[in-house]
């Protein structure tokens, strides 16, 4: 399998950033001071567990009408860590410097805690985290996901069925699970694929696998969206993405829609190039 998305040649020029200094507010929480410098503060707690933390970056000169893209890791709903995404974190700081970021490790999964809807209760409570620490942070409530793997499926699934308060101007899908009850899923026969799915629970009711799929779950009103994915992927049948693209088509959601025919679960070189520069674009017109 090619290497994990993102891990490239690609990030050069990476910056220095700075720490602005912060004082100690009445709840106990760290909060930055100084708008005009930028802010760093890692594994910021959003809840009771060790896993619920993430990464904060704050841009210098940033004021309320800051936005903030949050990043959502991969590793089948039951692994991986915000480090993944440390590479996406880069690009974005680098070549998006005016965004903040939020880098988010949630719950993983095991068999007594299913990923739903554990996992997206963990990323209602990081935005309900940077809603109520808004004047502190110095930024707006106007947000952007990407996500990777699993991570692309909670950021489809929160965006389109859990953003009460319409947030969400943009998410972006790096080769993400949309659709459980896709026949591609629910007939196949390899056993990779199996442990994946089995993970959420695919073989439960329809009714279930339809209210965990992006797909089932995007309305006339869900936000403008992006998607990438490989044609030769053994864990994302091809059908998840061009099945959402004809379903965000249908409902007149702006969306955007790249298919790599060669690629697996990941890529580099020219292809990641073209992914970097569609993304950093999706983001500056919609976010």
């Amino acid at each position: 399998m090619k290497r994990l998305i993102f891990i490239s040649i690609f990030f050069l020029s990476i910056s220095t950033y700075l720490s602005c200094s912060s004082d100690q507010t009445d709840d106990g929480n760290i909060a930055p001071t100084n708008t005009n410098a930028s802010y760093e503060e890692l594994n910021v707690s959003y809840g009771d567990d060790s896993d619920q933390v993430f990464d904060l970056y704050l841009p210098a000169n940033r004021t309320m009408d800051t936005k903030t893209i949050i990043l959502v890791h991969g590793g089948g709903w039951t692994s991986g860590d915000k480090a993944d995404m440390n590479e996406i974190k880069d690009f974005i700081k680098d070549q998006l410097p005016n965004y903040a970021v939020v880098n988010i490790n949630y719950r993983l999964a095991d068999a007594d805690n299913p990923p739903y809807p554990m996992q997206i209760n963990d990323i209602t409570s990081v935005v309900n985290h940077l809603k109520a620490n808004q004047s502190d942070y110095t930024i707006s409530n106007d947000l952007g996901f990407i996500g990777t793997s699993a991570g692309a499926h909670l950021s489809l699934l929160y965006s389109y069925a859990f953003d009460s308060d319409s947030n969400v101007d943009m998410v972006a899908s790096i080769v993400g699970p949309t659709n459980f009850t896709d026949p591609a899923y629910l007939n196949n026969t390899d056993p990779l694929l199996q442990i994946l799915l089995s993970s959420y629970g695919i073989d439960a009711s329809t009714s279930f696998l339809e209210e965990v799929s992006p797909y089932h779950r995007a309305t006339l009103t869900s936000p403008p969206t992006i998607l990438f994915y490989g044609g030769q992927d053994p864990l994302i049948p091809t059908t998840q993405g061009t099945a959402m693209r004809d379903q965000l088509e249908d409902l007149g959601v702006t969306h955007q829609f790249t298919l790599y025919p060669t690629e697996g679960h990941g890529w580099d070189g020219l292809n990641l190039l073209d992914t970097t520069i569609k993304l950093q674009t999706f983001i500056e017109t919609h976010l």
